[in-house]
Formats: C-alpha cells, structure tokens, sequence
C-alpha cells in the first residue's frame, strides 16, 4: 500500500498540522492519483494574459482508508472557482434533452403541481428549472457564478446568487421556503464543505421532502480510467457506498439510485430525512451496492491501483500524437471542457500537437484553454482548415458533437477519443 507521501498534500487540519478526510477527520495516508500540476480548469485565458505568469496548483487526489472518500484538497477557494463561471449548461441539446427528461419523472412520481417548490443547488443558467416553471411549478436556483446567475435570471428563473450552505439553508427556511424536492446535478462534487452540504440538505427540506442528486460514479471512473473527470473544483467523489454512509450520518435516508449514461457513468441517488417512514430502501439500491462491493470499492488496493492505469493511458495518448505528426497530420479539437484541460495539461499537450480547439459556447470563443494556451474558435473553423483529426475532447458527448461535425469525413476527417482509451473513427 502506498502512503500519499512523496509530495503528500494532504487536508491539513489547524489543530494537528494532519491532512485529513473532509466528511470522518480520519488522516489520509493514501494517494488515488497524482496528476502532476495543473492551472483551475475553468480558468481560460484571454489573449491579454498571454503574457502573465498563470498559476498551477497540485493536483493530487486521496482516498480515506475508513470511508473511501476520494477527495482534492482545497486549493483554491469556491469562491476564486465559481465567481464567474465559463460553463453554461444550456448549450449542450443532449444535457438539455436530460433535463426534460428528468422533469416529467419528478413531477410524476413526486406528484408536484403549483402548491409545490423545487429548488435546485449549482442551478448554473436554469436549463433544468425552466421545465418545471413551464408547468407552473414554483422553482428557485441557487448558484454562486454572478455571470450565470444574470442568464438565468433573463429566462424569468428567480436565482440567488450565492453558495449553498447550512446557513442560507436556514434563512430559506425561516422565509418559509423549505422544498418539496431539492435537485443538485454534478453539485455534490462541488461543495468542499461536505458535512455543512449535508445539514443544509437536511434543513431545506419540507418534513416529507426528497434530494435528488446526480454526481459521476466513483465506480465509471475507475474502471473507464476516468482519469480527465478529476480537476480542482471537484473536491470529492462519490462511489454509491460512500454517499449513503455520508447522508446517513446527517439524518438523511438515502433509499433509491438509478445508473445513469450521462457524464460517461453517474448515479442519481433519492433521499429523504430518515425519520419520514414512507421512504423504503428499493431493491435497486442494494444491487448497486452489491456490485461496487463486488468490484472492489470497499477494498483499499483497487484504490492505489488507479496511478498506474492514468500514467499508461498517457503513454498510449502520447504514442498516438507524436506517431500522428510524424506523418504529417493535422490534428484539431473540438469543444473546450474542463476535463479536456485536464487531460492535456497531464500529458504535457500543447499547440505543438493540437493546432487549435473550437467550441459551440461563445463565451469560449477567443480565448485560450488554461496551461497548454491552445487557441479556442467558433466551431465553423474546422471546415475552413479541414483537419485530418477531430479530437473530441469532451467525449461524454461524443455521439452529439460526431452528428454536428459529420462533415469532415468529405475530405477524409476522422475522429479521435482518448479516453477509457485511444480511438479512431
């Protein structure tokens, strides 16, 4: 077993000078990953900072040996990461077709009409609150980035523009405004505070209240070498084990969870306060249960194996990219997502083997991807320079970007993904 030791950054704590697991405060010995340095993900560059130092920070990941948390420590502060945010939800049609999705579930099965709230936690520019607004629904989001929140609002969604905690939780509810569902998609991750998340969870909710939330499984990760999911403004991640242990221990029933294709594997687990009776545990839950531990995820070593399966995967990217510019390709990107930026900034991936990235989100546009100052365009671009490779770097949405960009394959295009591993077609 391998102590996270070398250059060991671990969750110090003021009272010992010990790094320490942000939910049990048990002492983290154990490194998951250790990808390297790396600049904050979001963090992309204008061409007036071309010239200015840009700061990287370590970018290695624990595993506690008691609860399994794999977490970062904080690095950077919430409010230096979301204060104004890149990444606007509404621009991608599949995450929007989620969204509709997902509405009409939660209406049907918690019987939500115009008596009801939803309040949904990282509500980012109301892709999902607008559906239930549609259907007269009364909604809130919550959601620290000032830029995005100023979209929302123009849709008509009500927005607060401040980080969810315990403590806003209480205000809500002492204005009488607890929820009748509580949503919080790829949140949970968010949050470094996770023990102060789940007493603010437990607070907003109406006595027969449910939390729904979506975060990538723990489980996708490791086992499709998930490796460029892990980036700084993800401080924790969850495997399903991991997550009914933390909601318990707050007086939250986590009683059903549901495999999701989204994000390249995720959960939406269900929970409601524990002493609400109604709520029995599905037996879909104890599946899943049953299969992480099957696979490994209460045992330590399948943990401190996932180092090694990073750092092959990145000899297999490299060995692909340098073979490519041998031969004389011409090798672009498209989209500009935060796990693209981590993959390349791991691989030491530059504009000497990307020429440029295009991206569908304007606010992208013009800019440079942080660390590797790959240039970001409109996606129009690649039918002008007519690239022999596309790479795809956010490759959860490979079969959308692939229906978008079919064009290339006229002068001979083809498309590459690198993770779980490399592939062209």
């Amino acid at each position: 077993m391998k102590p996270a030791d070398s250059r060991g950054e671990y969750p110090v704590t003021e009272e010992t000078g010990e790094r320490r697991c942000r939910f049990c405060r048990t002492p983290l010995m154990y490194t998951f990953v250790d990808l390297g340095v790396s600049p904050l993900s979001n963090s992309y560059l204008d061409p007036e900072d071309l010239v200015k130092m840009e700061p990287f920070y370590p970018l290695h990941v624990y595993v506690c040996h008691e609860c399994f948390l794999v977490q970062l420590e904080e690095m950077s502060s919430p409010e230096d990461i979301f204060c104004e945010y890149a990444y606007f939800s509404s621009f991608s049609e599949s995450w929007l077709e989620h969204a509709r999705h997902y509405t009409r579930l939660a209406v049907q099965r918690f019987n939500l009409d115009h008596s009801s709230r939803v309040v949904e936690i990282g509500s980012n520019d109301g892709y999902l609150l607008r559906y239930f607004k549609e259907l007269g629904i009364p909604v809130l989001g919550i959601e620290p980035a000032s830029n995005v929140v100023e979209s929302a609002r123009e849709e008509g969604i009500e927005t607060i523009a401040r980080f969810f905690d315990s403590a806003l939780a209480e205000e809500l509810v002492g204005a009488g405004r607890q929820a009748d569902l509580v949503v919080g998609n790829n949140v949970l991750a968010h949050i470094p505070d996770t023990n102060d998340l789940m007493q603010g969870l437990k607070a907003l909710l109406k006595p027969d209240g449910v939390v729904s939330m979506e975060f990538p499984h723990l489980l996708s990760l490791i086992e499709e070498n998930q490796f460029d999911t892990i980036y700084h403004e993800h401080y924790s991640y969850f495997s399903l084990t991991t997550a009914e242990r933390i909601f318990g221990a707050h007086g939250l029933l986590l009683y059903d969870a549901e495999l999701l294709r989204t994000h390249g594997g995720s959960l939406r687990i269900y929970a409601c306060r524990d002493e609400d009776q109604v709520c029995m545990q599905t037996g879909r839950l104890k599946e899943l249960l049953d299969n992480e531990e099957k696979n490994g995820l209460k045992e330590l070593n399948t943990y401190l194996d996932f180092e090694n399966k990073a750092r092959q995967s990145k000899y297999e990217i490299l060995k692909f990219l340098i073979g490519a510019k041998k031969e004389g390709r011409t090798i672009c990107g498209y989209g500009a997502p935060a796990k693209g930026n981590t993959l390349l900034n791991y691989c030491g991936i530059g504009p000497e083997f990307i020429d440029y990235t295009v991206d569908i989100n304007p606010h992208k546009q013009g800019r440079y991807l942080p660390g590797s100052r790959i240039p970001i365009y409109e996606p129009e671009r690649i039918f002008e320079t007519r690239p022999d490779y596309l790479l795809i770097l956010p490759w959860n949405l490979k079969q959308e970007i692939m229906a978008q960009m079919e064009g290339i394959r006229k002068w001979g295009g083809r498309f590459v993904t690198l993770i779980p591993e490399v592939e062209i077609s």
